[in-house]
């Protein structure tokens, strides 16, 4: 089959188009004769060396990816969704995405959304997964005390996490605010549902989260800086509030007010989906399934996809990445 691999660490020359055998199947793996493939942050600190490659995943790059089932056990209690040979999926994988063949535990793979491309469709797991992890599970976004639905701060709103929080966020009844690097991008938030698209450059977030809302705080933040960051989120939250950390654009050190956290009962927690179990995906996943997908069949929310490139053009797809200009997801095709 084809792929891309990474030849050594660095720049996104250093994506090569290859040819390797097929995956061999695991237990409770199924083959997905590959698409297109999602393009997303951690593919490129994997390119660097800041990303290791779990025990047995595969070295290609490449953690979602959408095609057609040609292979695998189908047969047993884990295919919750009747998939067969021949239906049209996306998955969540550990490695190996960029190519045109790639193996998957059968539960962390659904079945395409009603209406989507394959295209559309390889765009969503990596970070539907890790918002819901994130936002819902960890963080717990809900509802206050008083009954009414809790608000969200969105760092980086217009990248494939921040475009899925922002719709996932406001498509559950949610007020979400979202951060972004320029005026434009932050009208882009606007337009995917953000209440306010804040310019972190040029606005301060704290005070305008304190602004909207009457200086209570907002409840969760979805933070992918870090850093400096961290402390300022502080700031911006209201009682019990709760940051997750998902990211470390900004730096992996910060100071923080613990007496804060102390007077406000405020929680700060952070993880990483990869090297995650299959049975914790999978519980991902049926979330998924029963409360997220059936929201594409009704328009709620919608794959926001800012390019796609050949696959075996990965070191642009990579290169447009780096550059921080795109609004939504990248996407690879086969």
């Amino acid at each position: 089959m084809k792929a891309i691999e990474i030849t050594q660490y660095g720049a996104p020359e250093v994506l090569k188009p290859t040819e390797r055998p097929r995956p061999e199947l695991k237990p409770g793996e199924v083959l997905i004769k590959v698409t297109a493939s999602g393009v997303n942050r951690p593919d490129v600190l994997q390119r660097i060396g800041q990303y290791p490659v779990p025990p047995g995943a595969s070295d290609l790059p490449g953690l979602e990816v959408a095609g057609e089932i040609v292979e695998g056990a189908l047969d047993g209690a884990d295919n919750r969704w009747g998939l067969k040979v021949g239906s049209r999926v996306c998955a969540l994988v550990q490695g190996g995405g960029y190519a045109e063949y790639c193996a998957a535990p059968l539960g962390q793979v659904l079945p395409v959304p009603q209406g989507l491309s394959d295209v559309e469709a390889a765009s969503l797991p990596e970070t539907f997964f890790t918002v819901w992890s994130n936002v819902f599970d960890r963080a717990r976004l809900g509802e206050t005390e008083a009954g009414e639905k809790e608000t969200l701060l969105v760092q980086g709103g217009t990248s494939g996490i921040g475009v899925t929080a922002i719709q996932l966020g406001v498509a559950l009844g949610h007020r979400v605010f979202a951060t972004a690097g320029s005026d434009e991008k932050a009208r882009a938030c606007e337009a995917l549902g953000a209440e306010r698209g804040i310019n972190y450059k040029t606005e301060d977030f704290v005070a305008i989260a304190k602004e909207l809302t009457k200086d209570r705080g907002v409840d969760v933040v979805l933070d992918m800086v870090g850093g400096d960051y961290l402390p300022r989120e502080v700031q911006a939250l209201a009682f019990d509030g709760r940051i997750a950390i998902i990211a470390l654009l900004g730096g992996s050190k910060a100071t923080l007010d613990m007496g804060a956290l102390l007077r406000r009962r405020l929680t700060v927690t952070g993880s990483t989906l990869r090297p995650r179990s299959v049975a914790f995906k999978a519980a991902i996943a049926q979330n998924l399934y029963e409360k997220v997908w059936p929201l594409f069949a009704a328009g709620k929310i919608r794959p926001v996809i800012y390019q796609t490139f050949p696959a075996e053009q990965a070191d642009k797809a990579h290169a447009l990445m780096e550059t921080s200009t795109h609004v939504g997801k990248i996407v690879l095709t086969w």
